[in-house]
């Protein structure tokens, strides 16, 4: 709780100093949003059942993971995934290489992950729970990934630019490069100028683009 309380700290005093992102204010953006959460809930309530007695099968346990992330100017939210790992992955992290540099954690043939999971992984069925923090707001289809705190802690000035905008479910990074993209100072260069390229227009194209990455299963891991 000493943590996250420095963290508001923090986020106060950064972002008391600058104007809403366009993208936040837009009732288009948000319009789409809504439209895009219930056609996703809907299909995530079809495929759940075929997903879940396979996840039960392979690895028996919760079919949903959740986890404190840092949302649109350190708003704290609980996000909501298909369980991809073993269940105590959180607890063995340690034991895992980190192969991405800097703020982010990446690992090819990470070993907690299941069977079953890579198949989510690489499908992007793990992030369909995803549609229900979009209802609520917290994220949008479009915007930057949502970090953890500790990550953010950690984090320079000009990271917290990646925070101006709701994270989502997609974005810039993840179009053009998804888990190929290990570097964080590129992610944060991506997602800045996601910022300034925002258009409802542009949105709707980086969703299709996304749409056609996962259909070929190409960066994923």
């Amino acid at each position: 709780m000493e943590k996250f309380a420095s963290l508001s700290q923090l986020y106060s005093a950064y972002f008391s100093r600058q104007s809403l992102h366009p993208s936040v204010t837009s009732s288009t953006k948000r319009l789409i949003d809504i439209l895009g959460a219930i056609v996703g809930l809907g299909i995530t309530a079809v495929v759940l059942i075929p997903l879940g007695i396979m996840m039960m099968t392979d690895d028996p346990g919760p079919l949903f993971y959740s986890q404190i992330r840092c949302g649109h100017r350190g708003k704290l939210f609980r996000i909501w995934k298909l369980r991809s790992m073993v269940v105590n992955a959180d607890q063995i992290k340690h034991l895992v290489k980190n192969q991405a540099q800097g703020h982010i954690f990446k690992a090819v043939n990470d070993p907690r992950i299941t069977r079953v999971g890579r198949f989510l992984r690489r499908t992007s069925l793990d992030e369909l729970p995803q549609f229900w923090n979009v209802l609520l707001g917290d994220m949008s289809l479009v915007g930057t990934r949502p970090p953890t705190p500790d990550e953010v802690i950690r984090y320079e000035p000009h990271h917290w630019e990646r925070l101006r905008v709701k994270p989502g479910m997609t974005g810039e990074w993840q179009a053009n490069g998804r888990s190929s993209i290990k570097d964080f100072e590129t992610i944060v260069s991506m997602d800045i100028d996601y910022q300034r390229k925002w258009s409802v227009a542009y949105d709707l194209s980086l969703i299709v683009k996304t749409i056609w990455v996962v259909f070929k299963k190409s960066g994923a891991y």
